[in-house]
């Protein structure tokens, strides 16, 4: 590793995020990395700076592009890094980090993740990419993208300012699962498999009362949420969870167990396994790796080895 990009968000880790950075870039200089650092005011600045550097045009040209941060800030800096084959390296600090839980990167100990960073191995996983019918460019995950009552949750959690940490999810929960709960869904299926899981029925075509719907590329999300428990993230399908028409007391019993990151097994709880899907629903939010990605109808793809990883 002889140049990195990296990426920051101060603000991870509640406000811890730039101590954070400061430790894993003087790890990086120490072992002789030319480092570039991108801070950038907007996400689109961000995502700007980070692809006129992988171009060559801020300084050396990296050897792989590191956040630090949590899965939002991944998210953001996909929009440049997706298909380029440019390493993505990662030192977590954000309140979820299911990305670097899944490929084993260090979530506790940035010095172990700049470490990792600086010894190269690489893999290829798949990503999701979301098209919307509206104007909207298609919009990269690695995670989850959740739909309903999940995506009402995360947003609502993301404008809280107390409490801190997760528990902000729970607080948002209590308080939405007081709304609106059920909507219709219209679940498209694109090249199902169903060995294993649920199956579709004919044409692929599910239509539903369901109180959200869960599109993983991973097996997490919201920090250890078990919500994709068969999820694959290199095998170039996406996995889906229906939580159908619970009522708000089975709904109350269920958030504690997935939180804790238990598996599922409810009679309304159904798990599909497809390529593609497209998803409708009257008002229904999306959100992807935790960050706001429109509202539905939507088309989400499973886009094979679209992003390189440094793991350990």
């Amino acid at each position: 590793m002889r140049a990195v990009t990296v990426v920051t968000n101060p603000r991870s880790a509640h406000g811890k995020g730039g101590d954070i950075a400061s430790a894993a870039v003087a790890r990086f200089r120490a072992g002789g990395v030319d480092v570039t650092e991108v801070c950038g005011t907007s996400p689109a600045e961000s995502v700007q700076q980070v692809r006129d550097s992988i171009a060559g045009g801020r300084g050396a040209k990296p050897d792989a592009v590191v956040c630090i941060g949590g899965d939002g800030l991944i998210n953001v800096t996909l929009a440049a890094v997706a298909e380029t084959g440019v390493a993505l390296g990662m030192i977590p600090a954000g309140t979820g980090n299911d990305l670097a839980r899944e490929l084993g990167v260090p979530t506790d100990d940035p010095i172990a993740a700049a470490d990792l960073v600086l010894g190269g191995r690489t893999r290829t996983i798949d990503l999701g990419r979301i098209e919307s019918t509206g104007s909207a460019a298609p919009m990269w995950f690695a995670t989850v993208t959740g739909t309903g009552f999940d995506a009402r949750v995360t947003l609502r959690a993301n404008e809280m300012r107390w409490p801190k940490g997760r528990l902000r999810y729970t607080v948002a929960a209590l308080a939405e699962i007081s709304g609106r709960f059920t909507v219709p869904y219209r679940v498209e299926l694109t090249d199902a498999v169903t060995d294993g899981l649920t199956n579709p029925g004919a044409g692929s075509l599910l239509e539903t009362e369901a109180v959200m719907v869960a599109v993983g590329n991973t097996r997490t999300y919201g920090g250890g949420m078990l919500i994709c428990p068969d999820a694959v993230m290199d095998d170039g399908l996406l996995d889906l969870t229906v939580v159908g028409a619970l009522s708000r007391r089975e709904m109350l019993r269920l958030l504690p167990a997935l939180s804790a990151g238990k598996r599922q097994d409810h009679p309304e709880v159904k798990q599909y396994r497809a390529a593609a899907v497209t998803l409708s629903a009257p008002g229904a939010p999306a959100t992807a790796d935790g960050e706001p990605a429109g509202t539905l109808p939507i088309t989400i793809r499973a886009v094979p080895s679209a992003l390189t990883v440094l793991v350990p």
